[in-house]
């Protein structure tokens, strides 16, 4: 299927994603949206695709919303126009487009790679949040621009910082709006890893091929084991744990690799 605003490669058991705007920086508009949750079902359902690599095309890697989409046009006095317009109901916006968007990437059963190509900011950030590994070359930023224009930051920004920052730090930079740096960003344990421009490809690449040949069916159970002890207690924990490790249990890929161990080879999983 061909898109207007991504652009969707399958290579192998390897897809590849890349957010296709970059004159206004990968900003989302209405129809991007739409191609995002069309691909992202797609993806979902192909249960020969072992591993998805998200980024962007150009400079940047997502500027979040593009607010050009939401302007009232046709007007030659635009101060006027927008105090006469009705206000847009935003929470609609954020209930029926980014709050599907980041819960389809979440929710995946297979890892996701997220390589940050360029400066990501406000729901751009929420998008590589919600990726497994967040892979940025050392001239990259990360900006929570909400606060910039009197919004809350959404798309996941205000669940996923405090819980991999601290407070502190996700108040700093929700509320200041200040860039971040990859190189900090690493610090503070909001992405995986920084590599050079020049060997930030190989790098990324070397870690799609390496899922493609991962036992992916117990690398999503171990993704819901993580997610949901975000709020369960020790006792529900452990619970979740007996229940996961019963099913991991029954996999084609644990028999795969028991066997693969006891005859010294290199074991050959399906992610079933």
């Amino acid at each position: 299927m061909s898109y207007e605003t991504i652009k969707y490669e399958l290579n192998n058991t390897i897809a590849k994603l890349t957010l296709n705007r970059p004159d206004v920086f990968n900003s989302l508009n209405e129809l991007m949206h739409k191609e995002l949750k069309q691909c992202l079902k797609e993806i979902s359902k192909n249960q020969s695709i072992r591993v998805l690599l998200i980024t962007g095309e150009g400079k940047a890697f997502c500027a979040g919303q593009d607010l050009n989409d939401r302007s009232v046009n046709n007007s030659t006095n635009q101060s006027e126009k927008l105090k006469e317009a009705k206000r847009p109901d935003l929470g609609e916006s954020i209930e029926e487009k980014y709050n599907p968007l980041i819960k389809s990437i979440y929710n995946l059963q297979i890892p996701v790679i997220c390589k940050v190509n360029g400066v990501a900011a406000g729901a751009g950030v929420g998008i590589a949040l919600a990726c497994d590994f967040i892979i940025a070359h050392e001239k990259v930023s990360f900006i929570q621009a909400f606060c910039k224009i009197g919004l809350v930051p959404d798309s996941g920004n205000s669940y996923f910082l405090p819980r991999l920052i601290g407070m502190a730090r996700a108040k700093e930079l929700c509320m200041l709006g200040d860039k971040l740096s990859a190189k900090t960003a690493l610090e503070y344990g909001l992405i995986s890893r920084v590599y050079t421009l020049d060997t930030i490809d190989d790098e990324v690449q070397k870690l799609a091929l390496h899922f493609s040949k991962a036992p992916t069916y117990g690398l999503a159970l171990i993704k819901k084991a993580l997610h949901e002890s975000m709020n369960n207690n020790l006792n529900e924990q452990l619970e979740l744990e007996k229940n996961l490790q019963r099913e991991a249990g029954y996999s084609n890929d644990y028999k795969e690799g028991v066997a693969s161990f006891l005859e010294k080879r290199s074991p050959l999983f399906q992610g079933k």
